[in-house]
């Protein structure tokens, strides 16, 4: 006798239903693995990247203190080059300007020019001529100015002018 109108079925342990659950469970802890080691990766890579940034940026701090050093270096060079030039340029204007200062009718054989010294070596026909022409103006720029004649035998004179500044604020003056 049957009690059942059915042919009964074979039981299993997992269920279908359960087998189905299982399955999307190990799915979603596979995903959830699989991110962790992801994020884990890429925790590493960045920290890496962090460590390779830091000691770049530090050693480029480094050559930015070097650069600075040597452009301040470079800066004091063009400054010392400017006054240089600057000094140049006034003593080639105070040269033009003693060139100027000397009348045609006296010759210079040399000059020597210090800081607060002008030493003038040269041929006047006469004293009055040096005198009027030369020294007057020579005592308008200069403190001290001491010159001293020496014959030739056409009748002129070869003179010695040595003239002295005391102090800078003459220097000024001339320039």
């Amino acid at each position: 006798m049957k009690y059942s109108f059915i042919t009964p079925r074979s039981k299993h342990l997992i269920s279908g239903e359960l087998r189905l659950a299982l399955f999307f469970f190990m799915v979603s802890i596979a995903m959830v693995l699989l991110a962790y080691f992801f994020l884990a990766y890429k925790v590493t890579r960045f920290q890496e990247e962090h460590d390779s940034f830091s000691s770049n940026m530090t050693h480029l701090e480094e050559s930015t203190g070097a650069l600075s050093k040597e452009i301040n270096t470079i800066e004091s060079e063009v400054k010392i080059s400017e006054e240089i030039s600057t000094n140049n340029s006034v003593i080639k204007e105070s040269i033009r300007n003693l060139f100027d200062l000397v009348p045609d009718t006296i010759t210079l054989n040399r000059a020597e020019l210090d800081e607060k010294s002008l030493i003038l070596y040269g041929v006047t026909p006469n004293k009055d001529t040096y005198e009027f022409m030369l020294h007057a103006p020579l005592r308008s720029i200069f403190h001290r100015t001491y010159t001293s004649f020496y014959p030739i035998a056409n009748g002129w004179y070869n003179f010695v002018s040595t003239n002295y500044l005391e102090d800078e604020s003459a220097l000024e003056v001339v320039e």
